[in-house]
């Protein structure tokens, strides 16, 4: 059995309840030890760790804060996403199907798009994997692509796609897009919900409109109106 003294040096930033999740996830072998912070935030922190498989390999592991999350936001938007329309407000259980909903949405992405591969949840925790292993692959806000229309193009197809699939990302930003080899992953699906949402074209043009915003910064055109126009048709309703 792993020590639960490994994860005792976080006491001061996680709770008792997260720690023993972290360590029954450890002890089961989705990982081996939390090495170092990638983003501390708010509502999560996201760590690079240790996996138990590969001494060369590291994971992502994404922890949401129970204390500090705004659950009453989170609630706002999961109870009108038709999979988890039964959901009660209640924190913990708000918190807890938000991590599941992420892990679904990572699931259904992977079959058209570059997204993470997802390993495990549990509670308030996420593994999945780190693209760019142990050098994580930086933010589009971060590492501007050599190409813009190329890879402005791969980013609308992967939205595309996604409607095909019957999901919006619903956050997505130059934040939540990673530049890995001059190939845009799409991360953070926690806010991703199902185009049956009656929010989900509210959404959508949100996300196009943020990347028409970024975009336009660099002087590359991105038509918002006509891309949501066109995939709006795409929309499994």
């Amino acid at each position: 059995m792993k020590s639960l003294e490994k994860f005792k040096i976080y006491k001061n930033v996680f709770d008792g309840f997260t720690l023993r999740t972290l360590f029954k996830l450890s002890t089961e072998g989705h990982f081996d030890e939390l090495l170092s912070p990638v983003m501390i935030g708010k509502e999560s922190n996201v760590f690079l760790a240790s996996s138990n498989h590969d001494e060369e390999t590291v994971v992502i592991v994404k922890i949401y804060r129970l204390h500090s999350c705004n659950f009453n936001k989170m609630h706002s938007y999961i109870k009108t996403d038709p999979r988890f329309e039964q959901i009660k407000n209640q924190k913990r259980q708000v918190i807890f199907k938000w991590v599941q909903r992420e892990y679904r949405n990572l699931l259904i992405a992977r079959e058209k798009i570059n997204v993470p591969s997802v390993i495990t949840f549990m509670n308030n925790v996420l593994v999945m994997e780190s693209i760019g292993n142990n050098v994580p692959a930086p933010q589009l806000k971060d590492s501007v692509p050599k190409n813009l229309k190329e890879f402005s193009d791969k980013i609308i197809d992967s939205v595309s796609n996604l409607a095909k699939l019957g999901l919006v990302h619903g956050d997505l930003s130059e934040f939540n897009i990673l530049n890995f080899k001059e190939k845009p992953f799409f991360i953070d699906f926690s806010q991703g919900t199902s185009t049956k949402d009656y929010h989900a074209l509210e959404y959508l043009e949100r996300d196009l409109k943020n990347l028409e915003r970024f975009f336009k910064k660099y002087k590359l055109k991105v038509n918002s109106k006509e891309i949501f126009e066109k995939i709006k048709k795409e929309i499994i309703i």
